[in-house]
């Protein structure tokens, strides 16, 4: 290349900041990234003029010699009044299948080491079977992991990053944790990285990893947190010394899809020196295939890498593989490194060119085991050509326990990057393999900010005639246009004047829970038997888990509650990820809750699996509502009824709840025991146990759970009765249901009755009935007494007058059954606001007292939303002695203090977003009957009464204050931090926890569980508007305005007007709380 030409090259690899901040949305200013410009760098040229290609029929997008039009420009003149958006036009190309905008995705897992499904062992111990020192040497059976990375949907060809700091002794190609052995509160991700966007058709992704330039302290990390108690808080990687005088990088990764083929993905990764000094960073992005081939009796057809390069001198990697179409990996060479002053570092007319290596996706087992391997090259070979100190030394066949086993470990020395001698050669000679990498080197980047660009294509065109390879201007065009149209994705789901910081919130929220889809594969009969091609598993292991799911067969697209702590699905975590997921992509939503219930899920007789680590283990029956839920999101926000989905899921449900039934109700009482449904430790028993009492469990919220399962089976077979009569009568067979469920909440025991409801206290509780006649209730106060208000449904009159049958077989139940219908719920017979109906196991009674304590600060009710125990159990623990064992139930506002369910996770006080969501939505069912009737104290003491709606936005914006921040700038979940507070290159991006401190707010659990906590989104959506500032003082405001009467429409306390009746209904808002909306 000349001269001139290096120097074009390099001023449009770093295109100047200027034209990045016109195109920057200042309402999103914490996830621009500014590329450092070159003092004399022109503006880059505009995208070269592309035609639509698919258009509604009759519809076509200009030709223009003005190539300055954007695509969304040329879209919206194509489509004219009908134009909604790029990203939404893309998610009907692919519900259309005109085009497989989601074929690309970042369906890697954060963790496939220490998963169940790689689990092989002869005990279940799935830590030490699989730990991470052989996840870097040995080739995965069930899936792939990586840093931020993508794959297809069946996860055949896969991208990640790796790096090298020239510290480390291993690469950092994969995240690191502690196992659950080695945490103190048991497995947790030692790692900072953020997932900051996503379009729902990931045509734009976005991806934060900060990489220290120390070493990295795995030993440390491993050793401090298995010497901890549960009574101490984890030792996480900031408090080591690696971040110290911010010696860390800032990597960030983006992806952005061609305007209209999804199947041209460009790649850029942007790395910033935050150190004082400058410093060098190997940028090592990896491609290779999912190994396939290592477990068949007969050896399927190999795919294949190759190296290549343009006529233009580009490198490049051939993809080959016998199930896909040909691909290849463009990797564009790179400027030298740029200063915070627009400076080249080095010499200007210079390039770094990528070295493209080559090994094979096969286990080294001569390292691990000291046997032969099955090709020359084998998986970790990249580390060994890098890094001189990881190469086995001569006499040893082991070079393991760099990352903190206890395994041998080669003498301490400092790494250096050098040749390795040629008789040494661990990569592949010919250039091909099934795992390749490009190889970047970016020495003496400036600190304080200087930069290094790596670009690279993955696209089926060829190369020689791909002018975004010889053009990089028109390459960062393409990731700045994807960009502007994903804020404009996320601006057209906003109503009202919400805070431009929760409005970041609300869309790492959601970049988060779209990042966190993952390739799902384990087939039940394979795993248990062992693959042909390998040793045969040891013959006990077929009877540690999950023996009775042989007819599971899994190769999907799921949502994960978290992609490193939790890789697989659970079954009542999806149910909650789906309501936000509902509001992005209604398509993506629907699927996991169809997909659940097919019958390669799905038992033959009905239960669902709940997750990998047990399948047969019960959690709360919450997908009928999830059901409902999505469906009436999508028909409230697209105005599309979608009845053959909520017909064939209502089916499938026919059978869970029959399975729910016949296991769950023991004595065929209407009584539930459930096991521990999701809450882990939150019982003084282990309650998936027998009780070493003796005797059988009465649980108030199983028995709630099943009536809360009957009221939305009852729900959704009336709406399915508007097209089928036939509906009718199962709708008016779960309203019988309901009716016994709720009479069982007083049970018989013998001549005796013993009820769930302690009069004195005000509050349900568990009990144990020894025998006729003898039982005592559990008078703890937690969620337990809580959910029976799940149990809530309001009937429309239009509803009830619209089925006569239901009508009728409705009215002859309350006059021929009073004894059942008179007690343990609301009074059907009186009607409400608008003559409604409501069916609740709480009477108005019963609401009032047990929304006094729910709403007690010194209980339940926390400044970041309902505690999951009352903290009146903090000063007074409840216990009883058990054969010389004493049991007890005490406050524990932030982690698990017992190992019960691993000690991960705290039922015992904490904040869960999910159980808020339901009891929130419980307050607005209410206030549908109530209306301004009833009135509550919130907080209680406070002498501030409010109806039950605006109780629910009241917890809904404490919720939010978790996130938010506050007048000093702090986020709660920070938990008092100040780098993650203060520092500018942190603290515009949010961690979504697992569950929150009960009293401080701060984040527990898994970091990264955009999972249910991501259900923070739609709470944004629906009250955000009128949400105050965290830690300042409710202001008395105007009651809420309603449209149909139910419609959250508040002014906001940030300043504003609020919105008009009119526009509300236009923009189809998550406001509407409305029965027919609910």
């Amino acid at each position: 290349m000349s001269s001139d030409s290096i120097k074009t090259l390099q001023q449009k690899l770093f295109r100047g900041a200027e034209d990045s901040i016109q195109q920057t949305d200042s309402r999103d200013p914490g996830l621009t990234i500014q590329i450092p410009k070159a003092e004399s760098a022109p503006p880059g040229p505009k995208p070269p003029q592309k035609t639509l290609k698919a258009v509604p029929e009759g519809l076509k997008v200009q030709e223009y010699d003005d190539s300055t039009k954007s695509y969304r420009q040329r879209l919206s003149e194509a489509l004219g009044v009908d134009y909604c958006g790029v990203e939404k036009y893309r998610l009907l190309q692919d519900e259309n299948r005109e085009r497989h905008w989601k074929r690309w995705g970042p369906y890697l897992s954060d963790r496939q080491w220490a998963t169940v499904r790689e689990d092989y062992s002869d005990n279940g111990d799935a830590w030490s079977h699989f730990p991470h020192e052989h996840s870097r040497s040995r080739a995965y059976r069930w899936g792939e992991d990586g840093i931020g990375g993508i794959s297809d949907s069946h996860q055949r060809l896969c991208f990640s990053l790796a790096l090298w700091n020239e510290q480390d002794s291993i690469l950092k190609e994969r995240l690191f944790g502690v196992t659950g052995h080695q945490g103190n509160h048991g497995e947790d991700v030692k790692e900072i990285y953020y997932y900051l966007d996503s379009t729902p058709t990931h045509s734009y992704m976005k991806f934060l990893y900060k990489y220290p330039q120390r070493r990295y302290p795995y030993e440390e990390l491993v050793d401090e947190n298995v010497h901890r108690d549960r009574n101490v808080e984890e030792y996480e990687i900031l408090d080591t010394n690696v971040f110290d005088d911010d010696r860390y990088w800032d990597v960030f990764i983006e992806y952005a899809k061609d305007e209209d083929d999804p199947d041209n993905v460009y790649i850029r990764i942007t790395s910033y020196n935050r150190g004082p000094d400058p410093a060098t960073l190997h940028i090592i992005p990896q491609l290779w295939f999912r190994n396939t081939w290592s477990w068949p009796a007969k050896k399927p057809p190999m795919p294949s890498l190759s190296a290549a390069a343009t006529d233009g001198d580009i490198s490049y990697i051939k993809v080959k593989h016998p199930e896909m179409k040909g691909n290849f990996l463009c990797c564009l060479p790179s400027p030298p490194p740029m200063g915070p002053d627009g400076k080249f570092v080095g010499d200007e007319d210079g390039v770094i060119k990528p070295d493209l290596l080559f090994t094979e996706n096969n286990t080294n087992f001569r390292r691990l085991y000291g046997g032969m391997n099955q090709s020359v090259c084998v998986k970790d070979a990249f580390h060994d050509h890098i890094i001189p100190s990881h190469r086995p030394q001569r006499g040893r066949s082991d070079s393991q326990g760099t990352d903190g086993s206890n395994t041998p470990r080669p003498a301490e020395s400092t790494p250096t990057c050098e040749a390795p001698p040629q008789e040494l050669s661990f990569v592949s000679s010919e250039k091909c393999g099934t795992k390749s990498a490009a190889h970047y080197i970016f020495r003496d980047v400036p600190g304080l900010g200087g930069c290094a660009v790596v670009r690279l294509k993955l696209t089926p065109l060829s190369p020689n005639k791909d002018r975004s390879l010889e053009d990089e201007g028109v390459f960062d065009d393409v990731v700045e246009e994807r960009r502007e149209e994903a804020n404009e994705f996320y601006r057209s789901l906003l109503f009202g004047p919400i805070s431009d910081d929760l409005k970041q919130v609300m869309r790492q929220a959601f970049g988060g829970m779209l990042w966190t889809k993952q390739f799902y594969y384990f087939v039940q009969k394979e795993w248990i038997e062992g693959d042909p091609a390998q040793p045969p598993p040891p013959p006990g292991r077929q009877h540690i888990r999950n023996k009775h799911w042989r007819h599971m067969h899994i190769e999907d697209i799921l949502s994960m509650p978290d992609k490193w702590e939790y890789p697989f699905f659970a079954a009542w975590d999806t149910a909650f990820h789906c309501i936000p997921l509902a509001v992005v992509d209604p398509v993506f939503a629907k699927k996991q809750l169809d997909i659940l219930t097919r019958e390669w899920y799905m038992k033959p007789d009905g239960q669902i699996p709940a997750y990998e680590w047990n399948f047969s283990d019960v959690n709360p029956p919450v997908h009928a509502w999830a059901t409902f839920r999505v469906f009436k999101i999508e028909r409230k926000l697209t105005g599309r009824e979608d009845i053959p989905f909520l017909e064939r899921v209502f089916q499938k449900l026919l059978l869970n709840f029959t399975w729910w039934v016949n296991r769950k109700d023991s004595g065929g009482n209407n009584v539930f025991e459930g096991g521990f449904l999701g809450l882990d430790n939150i019982g003084i028993f282990n309650r998936s146990e027998p009780l070493p009492t003796g005797g059988n469990l009465r649980q108030a919220d199983g028995t709630a759970w099943m009536a809360f399962y009957c009221l939305n089976m009852m729900n959704i077979a009336l709406e399915l009765a508007k097209h089928n009569a036939v509906y009718e009568d199962i709708a008016s067979k779960f309203f019988e249901h309901f009716i016994f469920i709720a009479d069982a909440m007083t049970y018989k025991s013998g001549e005796h009755e013993s009820s769930l409801w302690n009069e004195e206290d005000g509050m349900y509780y568990d009990a144990i009935q020894f025998g006729p006649g003898n039982s005592v209730q559990l008078p703890v106060r937690s969620l337990v007494s809580l959910i029976p208000l799940y149990a809530t449904l309001v009937l429309e009159p239009a509803t009830i007058n619209r089925f006569p049958g239901f009508k009728k077989r409705m009215e002859w139940f309350l006059d021929n059954r009073p004894e059942m219908s008179g007690r343990n719920m609301a009074n059907m017979r009186t009607g409400g606001r608008g003559e409604r109906r409501l069916l609740a196991l709480a009477s108005k009674e019963r609401l009032a007292r047990i929304l006094e304590k729910m709403l007690d600060e010194d209980e339940f009710f926390s400044e970041y939303g309902i505690r999951s125990l009352s903290k009146l159990h903090e000063k007074k623990p409840w216990g009883m002695q058990v054969n010389g064992d004493w049991h007890e139930v005490g406050y524990w506002p932030g982690e698990s203090r017992s190992g019960m369910f691993g000690g991960n996770s705290n039922w015992r006080g904490p904040i869960w977003l999910a159980v808020n969501f339901l009891l929130i939505e419980s307050l607005q069912r209410f206030y549908q009957y109530y209306g301004d009737e009833l009135q509550v104290e919130c907080p209680t003491g406070s002498g501030d009464f409010m109806n039950l709606v605006e109780v629910a936005e009241e917890i809904q914006h404490r919720i939010i204050h978790i996130f938010g921040r506050d007048i000093e700038g702090k986020r709660a979940t920070n938990g008092g931090n100040v780098r993650l507070d203060q520092d500018p290159h942190f603290r515009d991006y949010v961690s979504f926890y697992e569950f929150f401190h009960g009293d401080t707010g701060r984040g527990l659990g898994a970091s990264h569980q955009t999972g249910w906590t991501g259900l923070v989104a739609y709470h944004i959506l629906q009250s955000g508007v009128s949400c105050r500032l965290p830690k300042t003082p409710r202001t008395p405001r105007s009651l809420v305005n309603h449209y149909f009467d139910e419609t959250i429409d508040t002014q906001s306390e940030h300043g504003g007007d609020a919105q008009s009746t009119i526009s509300a209904l236009e923009l189809n808002t998550l406001g509407d709380i409305s029965p027919d909306a609910l």
